[in-house]
């Protein structure tokens, strides 16, 4: 993997798979009927759920109907992730690589960072892998990546070569059977509404046209806006992920926390961007958290039983490196994102109804502000008048 520029790239994404692939911890124990009946259910809850979303909010396009739907395992959901956070990084590696070569770093040391933080990216990925039940992946590359056929096709496996529209739906199978277990609820309604949330993200793309680009404009300006020395950026990235009480790589938590990744390289301007991106967020979670609520009680008949069990289990986190990790990420921001995004969506639903909050979507000028997240009543003057 090459630079523009020539040189290494900053991060060894290869590595970083290959080490996220082999820390995976594996999923739960079910036999192959079972998960090849876990699988098929998903594929057929993101078939139904599609419409009831589409119901309940009033938003449709006929353009989710390209948008793949994946159902993963672990290592799948690496690789799709890789391919798509290398995409949307690469200004800024590419930006960090020219500045190494203009300083004189020479490619031994910039291979050696690189692979040091292939190791230390893909420790993260294999976390996260254990973390997510479903995702929707706005920035897909414009080409699958490949991946090793598993045993007999149990999972979707992206191949390469292969064209896809903007964004890609993953459900990540392991992970949902995993936690249906663990909170002890009725798979088919954990399934479903599962997918019901996931469904949310990918109509809110499908039917608002502007709303990618955008976000990927506002991501692009935040990274443009970096300007750190490579060989200083490289080691607080190290420093951090290294600071983690992660066994067997060494390594102790630090006095006073640890900070998230956005906290380690911000500029004022990047944390202007930050604050509209988190406004974005909140909406995008706390509508989903809404819709699959909202839905839930039609269809899913232990909704409140689920949703109970889910969120104690979404608030207390599974120890001290879970904590660490989730802090490290911005995690524990994204939750607070589903909280204060569902607070802001009910409150205007309540005040316009799902008529007035769909005006939301009309332009990035109808988004709410940071501010207005938190009071929902300042959106609905501002833009229902």
């Amino acid at each position: 993997m090459t630079s523009a520029s020539g040189g290494a790239e900053m991060i060894d994404w290869n590595l970083a798979v290959a080490t996220a692939v082999r820390l995976a911890r594996p999923g739960p124990r079910i036999g192959r009927d079972e998960a090849r009946a876990a699988v098929a259910e998903l594929r057929r809850h993101a078939a139904e759920a599609e419409r009831h979303v589409r119901e309940y909010t009033g938003m449709g396009s006929a353009s989710a109907a390209g948008t793949p739907v994946l159902v993963v395992d672990r290592p799948g959901w690496v690789r799709a992730n890789v391919a798509g956070f290398r995409t949307v990084v690469r200004p800024l590696t590419e930006k960090l690589a020219a500045r190494r070569e203009g300083g004189g770093l020479g490619a031994a040391a910039g291979a050696a960072g690189a692979k040091a933080t292939g190791v230390e990216v893909g420790v993260v990925l294999a976390f996260l892998s254990a973390k997510v039940l479903g995702q929707y992946e706005t920035f897909a590359p414009a080409e699958l990546p490949s991946a090793p056929d598993t045993p007999e096709g149990l999972f979707d496996q992206p191949r390469r070569g292969l064209p896809v529209p903007p964004g890609r739906l993953l459900l990540v199978a392991p992970n949902i059977v995993q936690v249906e277990r663990e909170l002890d609820v009725a798979p088919h309604d954990f399934r479903l509404w599962v997918c019901l949330h996931e469904e949310t993200h990918r109509t809110q793309f499908s039917a608002v046209p502007w709303l990618r680009d955008h976000i990927q404009s506002e991501v692009q300006d935040f990274l443009a806006q970096t300007d750190v020395d490579p060989a200083a950026f490289l080691e607080r990235l190290r420093e951090a992920l290294g600071g983690l009480p992660v066994p067997g790589l060494g390594g102790t938590r630090r006095e006073g926390g640890v900070p998230s990744v956005t906290d380690l390289v911000q500029t004022p301007a990047q944390r202007e961007i930050l604050a509209r991106l988190t406004a974005v967020m909140s909406l995008l979670e706390g509508h989903a958290d809404v819709v699959m609520d909202g839905v839930g009680p039609a269809v899913v008949p232990s909704v409140a039983e689920i949703r109970e069990k889910f969120q104690r289990r979404r608030d207390r986190g599974s120890g001290r490196l879970d904590l660490a990790l989730r802090r490290l990420l911005g995690m524990d921001a994204k939750l607070r994102q589903y909280q204060d995004g569902a607070v802001f969506v009910r409150g205007v639903v309540e005040r316009v109804g799902m008529d007035g909050f769909n005006r939301v979507w009309t332009s990035p000028n109808t988004l709410p502000t940071k501010e207005e997240v938190h009071d929902p009543a300042s959106w609905v003057a501002r833009v229902i008048g």
